[in-house]
């Protein structure tokens, strides 16, 4: 089977990362929390926006399986 040289390279990478830190999501999550702080940038975060509420009608007549497919 045909592998991509880029991807391979990056899961090799993203191993070697990983294997620094045991495997242990949050030694690498905080890693990268020193790393973000570390590189002087300004960092700009987003107010979170409201959930948009859709109202979903189905007719009365219509099949069950159409009613099923409408709400999805």
């Amino acid at each position: 089977m045909w592998q991509d040289p880029v991807v391979a390279e990056t899961r090799l990478l993203r191993e070697q990362y990983a294997s620094q830190f045991s495997h242990d999501a949050d030694a690498i999550f905080q890693d990268i929390l020193r790393r973000q702080t570390a590189s002087g940038r300004k960092l700009v975060s987003f107010q979170a926006r409201k959930p948009i509420s859709v109202h979903v009608v189905t007719r009365q007549d219509a099949p069950a399986d159409a009613q099923d497919t409408a709400r999805r």
